[in-house]
């Protein structure tokens, strides 16, 4: 693509790691060995103006197999509740509707993004439209967005790469009012634990010279994560979910031991899955 043809994406402060996660994503879908099959995160990124070196290394693996742990929580739900509304609490320049709209047969799902204005700009004006994605421009925090849910058939919240990000009475209160208006669905999101948000929040995590990870407020260990049925009313269970397959023996062997072994709880990350009764 003529560079005067793209798109110059101007994103600073949290909203600015939706570039660093597509240039991971895209990077590994143009692998023929890929971990996922992104075509359109590809068209995505080589259609935006963008110093992609600021960010550093993008021939990495972790933000690949993150989406493809979401994707397979998500499609689970979804071969159980073919019609369900998907919310994708800050999406940034994620492509999951389309990952999963290829890969299961006969989508019928329902999809809900919500972000800041700057992120949906980039987002309607560059990837394919759908009549099943509507768009709400505003944060996560801001509820109202609730009320644009279709709870008929099912709802399937996603909150990847978001809650690390808000202060502790901000992720605990999204996770509250999702449970309260919710109650039936399903939420699923990321964590980082708290030594690693340590770092980010005094910025020594820098994939670059030109680029720091923002700070981290909030963390939970795997334990601390499990105790939310008790600390937040409507929370009926919480699973630890498995982390997908990397490429490479080296890779997996590094997955296999820290995510099956109850002694690294408190040290690694977590992916949960929150069921509101």
């Amino acid at each position: 693509m003529n560079e005067s043809t793209r798109h110059k994406a101007e994103l600073s402060g949290v909203s600015e790691t939706a570039l660093l996660t597509l240039a991971v994503r895209a990077s590994e879908a143009r692998r023929p060995d890929g971990l996922i099959d992104d075509p359109v995160a590809v068209r995505l990124l080589d259609s935006l103006d963008v110093d992609w070196a600021k960010f550093g290394q993008t021939g990495r693996q972790d933000m690949a197999i993150r989406a493809k742990g979401f994707d397979l929580a998500t499609a689970d739900y979804l071969r159980l509740h073919p019609e369900a509304t998907v919310v994708a609490l800050a999406e940034g320049l994620q492509t999951s509707f389309w990952r999963l709209d290829a890969a299961l047969p006969d989508a019928r799902f329902r999809w809900l993004t919500v972000d800041l204005p700057p992120i949906v700009e980039i987002r309607e004006q560059l990837l394919p439209a759908s009549p099943r994605i509507t768009t709400r421009a505003q944060s996560a925090l801001e509820y109202s967005w609730m009320d644009a849910v279709d709870t008929r058939d099912g709802v399937f919240i996603t909150a990847e790469g978001l809650l690390m990000y808000l202060q502790p009475d901000e992720a605990l209160g999204l996770i509250t009012e999702c449970a309260r208006r919710f109650p039936g669905g399903r939420m699923v999101f990321d964590l980082a634990p708290p030594w690693f948000a340590a770092l980010a929040s005094k910025g020594r995590l820098r994939p670059s010279r030109r680029y720091v990870m923002p700070a981290m407020p909030f963390a939970r260990t795997v334990r601390q994560v499990a105790d939310l049925t008790s600390a937040i009313p409507g929370v009926t269970a919480v699973h630890d979910l498995p982390t997908p397959k990397g490429r490479g023996v080296l890779m997996n062997a590094v997955i296999t031991t820290i995510f099956n072994n109850r002694v690294f709880d408190p040290i690694r990350p977590s992916y949960t899955l929150l069921e509101f009764g």
